[in-house]
Order: structure tokens, then C-alpha cells, then sequence
């Protein structure tokens, strides 16, 4: 395995706790694509983002490195799923309108991604990814989650989750456009949301250093700020959305 896999061994919860993106997203990268026959999901993990872009494009390609992912990805008609890096394809040359690249892109070479992506896209393809960093929630609950983040499983992050905190200021070669502001939301438990957390890289990076699991350091704060266990209780996430067109007005390499 040549790509560096924090996710494999939790892929099946990855599907299960992660929040859903907004159709409104969808909708909105239909209408800036001059063409919508095929779309490529580029890191697609479990398919959310294929299964949207499903709703507006004829077909999708739907990759990413991990085989496991693939295999507890969401089954689609029009979605064909491989197992291929971002950096090598395999799709044909001039042939993708739009590509997606959903919370994936810090874990690309970007340099490479970057030339496969003018490679394959057609003359005016879009290119659009979108990354989200922590949630909002009930602020003694975000208190909590984010002394988690910070304290107990920030050395055990990998170094690329940085790229997602400046996730606005990476390099992106194409000629931009300003897209709306977007964000993800969901109605979850407490049940959902350490599900979630346990889908952390920096949680699995722990539980293997370390051989406990970290989660345990804050359940009870956690149970004791939300109330009712039962309760649902409304999460947003903001979408930070980075859109590119490929052409003859391509801004130079940052």
C-alpha cells in the first residue's frame, strides 16, 4: 500500500456516523457545469458525495485508494466505484466535466492530483473541493468536543489535518470562482455523535499507541453536558468550498 490509510480499519463506521452533505450542493454544482455527463468522486470514502452528485449528473466515477472503503461504500446505478489513487486515475483524458473532491483533498499529493485533474477534466470542467473542520453544537457539548480534538487526541493527528484547519489558503491552479456558503447539519444523539468521534483518525492513531480508548476520558463530561441521552439535538458543520474552472484563464500555482 503506497497512500497513507488512517481510515480502512474503521470504514464501516466511517459510513455509518459521518454527517450527509446538503443536495443544495449538488444542485448548485449542476448549474455552474457546462456539460453534466460524467463526474468523477475523487477520495470518495463511502460515497456520500458520489450518491449526490448521482442526483445531478448522468454517471460518476467514484474513487479512493482503500479497498475497504470502497467495499462499505453506497451502492448507486449510475455510480461505478474503483479502487485507484487520486494522483493515477485511469479515466480517460478530457472526458470528466466535474470533479469532486469531498474532505480528501489534504491527503493528496497535491502537485500530481492537480496535473491528473487538467489531464482529465474537459476544457471548461469544474473542478470543486470542500473540506469542514469542527462542528457546532450545543456549547458545552462543543467545549467538550473540542478539548477532545485539542488535548486529548491532537498529537495524534496526522500532520495533513492541518491543511484542514487552512483549508482556504491551499494551492488551487485553476481560475476561481466565489461559490455560496454551504454547511452540513444533522439530527443526532449521543449515541451519533461519539460514533462520529470514533471515526477520528487521531482516536484510532490513540487507541493503537496507546491500547485505551480515549473516548473514555470524556464520557462522562460529555453525557452530563448533553442531558437526555436520548435527545436529538441539531449539528451543523460549515463547509468551506474551493471551486475551479479549467481554461485559458488559469490562475499560476501558489
Amino acid at each position: 500500500m503506497t497512500f497513507k490509510d488512517h481510515f480502512s480499519k474503521q470504514a464501516a463506521g466511517y459510513a455509518k456516523f459521518r454527517p450527509r452533505y446538503p443536495q443544495k450542493l449538488f444542485d448548485y454544482l449542476r448549474s455552474i457545469t457546462p456539460s453534466r455527463q460524467l463526474a468523477w468522486d475523487c477520495g470518495t470514502g463511502n460515497g456520500q458525495a458520489a450518491v449526490g452528485l448521482a442526483s445531478v449528473f448522468d454517471r460518476v466515477i467514484a474513487s479512493d485508494a482503500s479497498e475497504k472503503r470502497i467495499a462499505n461504500a453506497q451502492s448507486h446505478e449510475t455510480v461505478e466505484y474503483r479502487v485507484a489513487p487520486a494522483e493515477n486515475s485511469g479515466i480517460g483524458s478530457e472526458t470528466i466535466d466535474l470533479i469532486m473532491v469531498a474532505q480528501a483533498l489534504h491527503w493528496f499529493d497535491l502537485d500530481r492530483f492537480y496535473t491528473e485533474a487538467r489531464r482529465v477534466l474537459k476544457h471548461d470542467g469544474v473542478l470543486a473541493a470542500s473540506s469542514y473542520n469542527l462542528l457546532h453544537i450545543k456549547p458545552l457539548v462543543v467545549d467538550i468536543v473540542n478539548r477532545y480534538y485539542y488535548e486529548v487526541v491532537g498529537p495524534f493527528w496526522p500532520p495533513e489535518r492541518k491543511l484542514v484547519e487552512r483549508f482556504a489558503d491551499l494551492p488551487f491552479p485553476l481560475h476561481q470562482i466565489d461559490p455560496p456558503k454551504f454547511e452540513m447539519t444533522a439530527q443526532w444523539n449521543l449515541d451519533h455523535l461519539v460514533g462520529y468521534l470514533r471515526t477520528w483518525s487521531s482516536t484510532q492513531r490513540f487507541i493503537t499507541g496507546r491500547g485505551t480508548d480515549p473516548l473514555e476520558q470524556i464520557t462522562d463530561d460529555l453525557g452530563g453536558a448533553w442531558g437526555d441521552l436520548h435527545q436529538t439535538r441539531n449539528v451543523t458543520w460549515p463547509l468551506v468550498l474551493r471551486v475551479g474552472i479549467k481554461g485559458s484563464e488559469e490562475s499560476p500555482k501558489e
